[in-house]
């Protein structure tokens, strides 16, 4: 599943992922969520002059072939901490939606050399793990549901109301149309209520800078979570926008007007 960019590739213990790698200065590491792709950070990428990007792409999205082992939460979250790594070894600014907020957190807790500041943007892992959360994730997990149920979800969380907005959707309907990102996909939703993807009792012990960002009309992770994590880590600052479940591409200026000051400060 390609986008029309043959990307660079990094081989890691957990498998193959494709990333891109633009700029110079401070380095910026940006994870999608789920389904989505490094095409979502497209238009913020271009209002961080001077600072260099780095996106990946999920195994099995985007331009990353499938992962050897199967996919969950915890094993993006391996995926992301090799990537820094080897990418940034003097450590990042980590900014992560969704699954990539998660897998952003958890980095910063099991390896905070590597994280300078903490970026979560309607991030996974805060999310009280609820019978009715527990029942949806359940569903999510099998493959044939969904399948069907996606394309409606999708148009549901992204609340598209520009070009953009539906070009990333489209994009992540796609990876549920293919079978490795379906299995993907579903493998994903299926660790979401797992105790290893709940980090609220660990996250008092996140050091780094942190500004939350979050979308106001997220029905999937909504802003009382954001208020969560941004009360659980210590001078943890919270922004919120009038967008769905990615800020990010439906209000990359606004996101950009937060952000940018953040980073100023955090990078000195």
């Amino acid at each position: 599943m390609w986008y029309g960019r043959r990307m660079p590739t990094l081989e890691l213990p957990s498998g193959t992922v494709a990333y891109e790698d633009r700029g110079d200065g401070p380095p910026v590491v940006l994870l999608p969520a789920g389904a989505h792709t490094i095409r979502d950070y497209d238009a913020l990428r271009e209002l961080l002059s001077g600072l260099r990007t780095i996106a990946i792409d999920w195994p099995a999205h985007g331009d990353s072939p499938p992962s050897r082992t199967p996919a969950s939460a915890m094993a993006f979250a391996d995926v992301a901490e090799q990537a820094v790594e080897r990418l940034a070894p003097d450590g990042a600014v980590v900014v992560g939606n969704s699954i990539g907020g998660f897998a952003a957190a958890r980095l910063a807790l099991r390896r905070p050399e590597l994280v300078r500041a903490l970026v979560p943007i309607d991030s996974g892992g805060f999310l009280a793990p609820s019978p009715r959360v527990r029942a949806f994730c359940a569903l999510m997990g099998r493959p044939g549901f969904l399948r069907r149920i996606y394309p409606a979800f999708s148009a549901r969380y992204m609340r598209a109301r520009t070009d953009t907005d539906r070009a990333a959707r489209e994009r992540a309907v796609a990876t549920t149309r293919d079978p490795a990102g379906l299995a993907a996909v579903a493998g994903l939703w299926a660790s979401f209520a797992s105790p290893e993807h709940d980090l609220r009792a660990q996250a008092t012990a996140i050091a780094a800078p942190t500004l939350a960002l979050w979308g106001r009309r997220d029905p999937v992770i909504p802003a009382k979570v954001g208020r969560v994590l941004a009360d659980a880590i210590p001078g943890a600052r919270l922004a919120l926008f009038d967008t769905g479940h990615a800020p990010q591409v439906s209000d990359p200026a606004g996101v950009a007007a937060a952000l940018v000051p953040f980073l100023e400060q955090a990078l000195r």
